[in-house]
């Protein structure tokens, strides 16, 4: 990101949305299926799942016969992850702060998570000292231009943003070659029946809180009305875009 990030805040939004994280998630799904895709075909043993969630890509890195550290800054979400015995072992910490000796791990997987970071390139630097040697590094973010239809309905009702300053893909290529990572991008865009449902999955996911502390919007019958008359749509329903990018170590 390119503004401080309210830790405490961010977690608590994902500490809420945790019990019903997964009826939500199917943006983190596609994005982890595709992420799959690109992990090389020997990788080691020990993977770190940053930014685990509910674990369900722990599980599925521990079903391929890894061991999975899970780590997440969302106390409820680790538990949700815990629950469900995703992982072989679970650690409550920030990817800014990453609790991980250098040289310790063969994977790491972060998967949608490092938005939520105040540095990328120092993620990325602080990743890269924590994997062993011809270790290797695969992560998905969002970048700018993501949720741009929130911005657009809410034009006509307010003069605030509603969406987290994201960084440029330009930006993101950059800080991920100076750290050996070869980039893709995709535009995803995902449709809803009405503005509520698209409200709603953001809600779902923990993905409302605002780094301006413009977190507790109240949606008035009135606004909702308003929302569904300027919120762009097409003959799928109204939409929702996210331009993501996916990493992966240079091997």
């Amino acid at each position: 990101m390119t503004q401080i990030v309210n830790k405490q805040a961010v977690a608590k939004a994902f500490d809420r949305a945790a019990s019903q994280y997964d009826s939500y998630a199917s943006l983190q799904r596609l994005s982890g299926n595709l992420l799959l895709k690109l992990a090389p075909s020997y990788s080691g043993k020990l993977l770190l799942d940053a930014g685990c969630g509910t674990g369900w890509y722990s599980r599925v890195w521990r079903d391929r016969g890894k061991y999975v550290i899970a780590l997440d800054l969302s106390i409820e979400m680790l538990k949700q992850a815990r629950k469900n015995n995703t992982a072989d072992y679970y650690i409550s910490g920030d990817i800014d702060h990453l609790p991980i000796a250098n040289n310790t791990v063969d994977i790491i997987w972060s998967n949608l998570a490092v938005q939520w970071s105040n540095s990328l390139s120092k993620v990325l630097n602080r990743f890269n000292q924590a994997l062993k040697p011809y270790g290797c590094i695969l992560f998905s973010t969002i970048s700018d231009g993501s949720l741009k239809e929130l911005n657009i309905a809410w034009s006509y009702l307010d003069e605030y943003d509603h969406v987290n300053q994201f960084l440029s893909k330009k930006e993101i290529f950059k800080i991920c070659h100076m750290q050996n990572i070869t980039c893709q991008s995709q535009i995803v865009i995902m449709h809803f029946p009405n503005v509520l449902t698209a409200m709603r999955s953001l809600k779902g996911i923990g993905a409302t809180h605002l780094h301006k502390g413009r977190n507790s919007i109240v949606l008035t019958r009135n606004n909702l009305y308003k929302l569904e008359k300027y919120w762009p749509r097409d003959k799928y329903g109204f939409r929702l875009s996210y331009h993501l990018i996916y990493g992966a170590t240079d091997l």
